[in-house]
This record gives structure tokens, C-alpha cells and sequence, in this order.
């Protein structure tokens, strides 16, 4: 056809096409926490018997962690408790209704892994009034913070979701 423009913008993806895989990846990463939580609170004598010394450069230990990442913001009183529980699961909430719009795969699976890990923490302060953290890296002088699945989750959910359009630019769709 003569005169016809060929439209060079990126198809638009429809709304939810990448639902089903964010909410399988959140699902299979809360199982995947709650269940090393549980395995070591319940199923091992950490509670114990900690620091275990796995190689020269990551222990097992137990924190209980009552505030937020990095253990911010700590907080001692059931009131507190509550309202970074509330946080938590209104950022999963959020989070969802983002996934609905989600462009591409690498950003569908990064938010699935943030709600995973937003949700499973929550359910530490729920039953625990605290988040089970347990896993910590240490080289020489240097220590990391201790964390968890779910924690480490979130962080490289985070990765994706700002990866994604960066890594896909000029892409849009090819990665669907």
C-alpha cells in the first residue's frame, strides 16, 4: 500500500499477560522462605547452638529483626509491629496491581519476587513479632548485615525490576 505508515512503536502488551508467571514466582519464593525459616527455627537446634560456621565466610545465626531492611527503624512496641506488618502486605498489594501491568517477563518475575519476600516477612511478624533473619556474610573485618530469603529476594527483585527496561530498551515485546 502506497502512502501507509508503518507504525514503529513497540506493541503495547496486554494488560496481565505476565500474571500468572509473578504470581508463581511469589508463591514459589514464599514457600521457598517460610520453609528454610521453619526447617531452622523448628527443625534444627540453631536456635541453640549458633553462629554455624557453614564456610570461612558465611555463618548461620538468629536475629530477630523488629524493624525494617537492614534492621531500620526497630521497633520494640506491638503497635510498630503492626504497622510495618500493615506496610508490608499494603507493598504487596501495590505490587500486585503493578504486576497486572507488567511489560515483559524479566519485570513480571522481579515484582513476583519482591511480593514473595514482602510476604514473607510479614508472616515472620505476625507469628514471630519479629523477621527470622539467619543468613550472614562476613570477609576479614568486613560483616553484612543478616538476612533472609526472602530479604535476598527483594533485593534482586529489585535488580530485575530496574534492569528490565534498561536491558530491554529498543526490545520492547522481543522479551515476551
Amino acid at each position: 500500500m502506497e502512502g501507509a505508515r508503518v507504525s514503529e512503536a513497540a506493541p503495547q502488551t496486554e494488560p496481565g499477560r505476565f500474571l500468572r508467571l509473578g504470581l508463581t514466582v511469589a508463591i514459589l519464593l514464599l514457600l521457598a522462605d517460610q520453609a528454610s525459616k521453619l526447617w531452622l527455627i523448628f527443625g534444627t537446634n540453631l536456635r541453640l547452638t549458633w553462629p554455624w560456621h557453614i564456610t570461612p565466610f558465611l555463618d548461620f545465626t538468629v536475629v530477630w529483626n523488629r524493624g525494617i531492611s537492614y534492621g531500620l527503624f526497630q521497633q520494640e512496641t506491638e503497635a510498630g509491629r503492626w504497622i510495618l506488618t500493615g506496610i508490608k502486605l499494603v507493598a504487596a498489594v501495590v505490587l500486585f496491581f503493578w504486576l497486572k501491568r507488567a511489560e515483559n517477563r524479566l519485570e513480571a518475575a522481579g515484582i513476583g519476587l519482591i511480593i514473595g519476600g514482602a510476604i514473607g516477612n510479614a508472616i515472620d511478624r505476625i507469628w514471630h513479632g519479629a523477621v527470622f533473619d539467619f543468613v550472614h556474610f562476613h570477609v576479614g573485618s568486613f560483616s553484612w548485615y543478616v538476612f533472609n530469603v526472602a530479604d535476598a529476594a527483594i533485593v534482586v527483585g529489585v535488580v530485575m525490576m530496574v534492569a528490565s527496561p534498561l536491558l530491554l530498551l529498543g526490545k520492547k515485546g522481543d522479551a515476551s
